[in-house]
């Protein structure tokens, strides 16, 4: 029977295969790289956006999924939740650039098992993963850290439970476009998307936020100031 090693010297029968999720080439093919150096991972895919994620999650029926965040199109936070839904098996590692309070806290209401930073090491990474892999949960210690200062300081409050109404920096401007009166075309042209993409984009924060007509969305748009109260003239 085939087995690898870890470095820390604990076997596994089988290679922790692997789907990378970025839609930049250049990250895809490093992490690959960097995953194929190691005795005991394999790539079975790659991805450029959460979409063909969830794709490529049935196809290969990998043990993980390293996805990006900052994506266009489908949410990976919603990718995530219809991961852990669908393929629980599949462990989710976001590796992103992102140290938002609020990226991590969406982050752990979609299930996701580790939240790392792209400026952390390859052996930092591989170690995140291999921790994920076992069953455990990985944050990168500054992210970490920094959630527990804002708890320490009295400042997170109950930020600590995740909101439904968290919204990604797309889906915030998706909202502010619909709410200040554009169709999907035009919001499709103005963010260089296709109209398919804004639809989904619209029909992913409508259920989170369980809003039902554009009425109430506007209204939310309006409450939150994602857009300006209109001013008669």
């Amino acid at each position: 029977m085939d087995q690898r090693v870890f470095a820390d010297g604990q076997a596994v029968k089988n290679r922790i295969r692997c789907l990378v999720v970025d839609d930049h080439i250049l990250v895809r093919q490093g992490v690959r790289r960097l995953l194929e150096d190691e005795p005991d991972f394999e790539v079975v895919g790659e991805a450029g956006n959460a979409a063909e994620a969830l794709r490529k999650v049935l196809e290969h029926q990998p043990d993980l999924v390293v996805m990006d965040v900052g994506m266009p199109g489908m949410s990976p936070f919603e990718a995530a939740r219809l991961i852990q839904r669908d393929y629980p098996h599949a462990k989710v590692l976001f590796l992103t650039m992102h140290e938002d309070e609020e990226y991590v806290m969406q982050a752990l209401a979609a299930g996701v098992a580790g939240y790392v930073l792209k400026d952390t090491s390859a052996a930092g990474l591989i170690s995140a993963l291999r921790e994920v892999y076992r069953g455990g949960n990985y944050v990168s210690p500054q992210v970490l850290s920094r959630l527990v200062e804002n708890v320490s300081a009295g400042s997170a409050g109950t930020r600590l439970v995740p909101r439904s109404d968290m919204l990604t920096p797309r889906e915030r401007e998706v909202t502010r476009m619909i709410a200040e009166g554009n169709s999907a075309k035009e919001i499709a042209q103005c963010l260089g998307l296709s109209v398919k993409t804004v639809e989904a984009h619209k029909f992913n924060l409508m259920r989170k936020l369980d809003i039902h007509n554009k009425a109430q969305l506007v209204t939310y748009a309006i409450q939150k100031r994602i857009v300006k109260m209109p001013v008669d003239a």
